[in-house]
């Protein structure tokens, strides 16, 4: 069952600029789903057209529609999504610099039972032991990784059904990019949250997940199993940075792929 389906989806910006041109996406109900592309594709766009955060910055879903749990919420407003269910962490962490962990963590559950808050905040601490260690610490003072580890606690204090991820490992050691991942992974399987994984760092992304699409330029031009574009010798190429051989390719073995728009003719 498909939790979420984004359909045919235009976003414009500011009235005249047309940055998703036809977009439709699925995802299934306890998956994890990567969404790929280099910067510029729209990624975060989409992220936002589902979170209800485009007013916010002039834009506007101009046609289609985004379904959620058989509900068209592309209307709603950001606050009303949350309360659905659905919770995006942003591109670059975003938290409370001058509150402590445990306070950035409190704001989180802004919008659930104060019943919940001890038992969901034990919860997070248990898939992050090391913001427990810093739960007094300001979130400032934090390195990037355990910001983003804060940043991602938080959405779940929220205890949401859809977890949105803008570029979790952007700045980040490969080390921390593999913890990281590897929890989104573990909150996953073990209480059903689906996640929406928008990333450049298609290795990363599509080592976790279930199912992925691959934007350029405001459509998708590819999608299967995570399996089967690991395997795609264009994946492999282009996002991998591997050539047909197996062999890592440079830069300028590849900058050709603007020129020849293989997926999209």
């Amino acid at each position: 069952m498909e939790l979420l389906k984004v359909e045919n989806v235009e976003v414009v910006y500011n009235d005249v600029v047309l940055v998703l041109k036809g977009l439709s996406l699925g995802v299934e109900q306890g998956s994890v789903t990567a969404l790929l592309g280099a910067n510029g594709a729209g990624k975060s766009t989409t992220l936002k057209a589902i979170s209800g955060l485009l007013a916010g910055e002039d834009g506007e879903v101009t046609a289609g529609a985004v379904v959620y749990d058989g509900l068209p919420v592309h209307r709603w407003s950001p606050e009303r999504v949350v309360r659905a269910g659905i919770f995006q962490v942003m591109e670059g962490r975003r938290v409370f610099e001058d509150l402590t962990v445990e306070e950035n963590l409190r704001c989180g559950a802004f919008t659930r039972p104060r019943a919940e808050y001890a038992a969901s905040l034990e919860r997070v601490y248990g898939y992050f032991p090391r913001l427990a260690e810093r739960r007094r610490q300001l979130a400032g003072f934090m390195s990037g990784g355990e910001q983003q580890m804060l940043a991602i606690g938080r959405a779940l204090m929220a205890r949401p059904r859809l977890l949105l991820l803008d570029e979790p490992s952007l700045g980040l050691a490969p080390l921390l990019v593999e913890e990281i991942f590897t929890i989104v992974r573990r909150v996953n399987e073990a209480e059903g949250v689906t996640v929406l994984l928008v990333e450049q760092n298609a290795r990363a992304a599509l080592g976790i997940a279930d199912r992925g699409y691959i934007m350029e330029t405001g459509r998708i031009v590819m999608d299967g199993s995570a399996a089967e574009l690991l395997d795609n010798p264009d994946v492999q190429e282009f996002y991998l940075g591997m050539g047909h051989g197996g062999q890592k390719r440079s830069y300028r073995d590849v900058k050709h792929y603007r020129r020849r728009k293989r997926w999209l003719g």
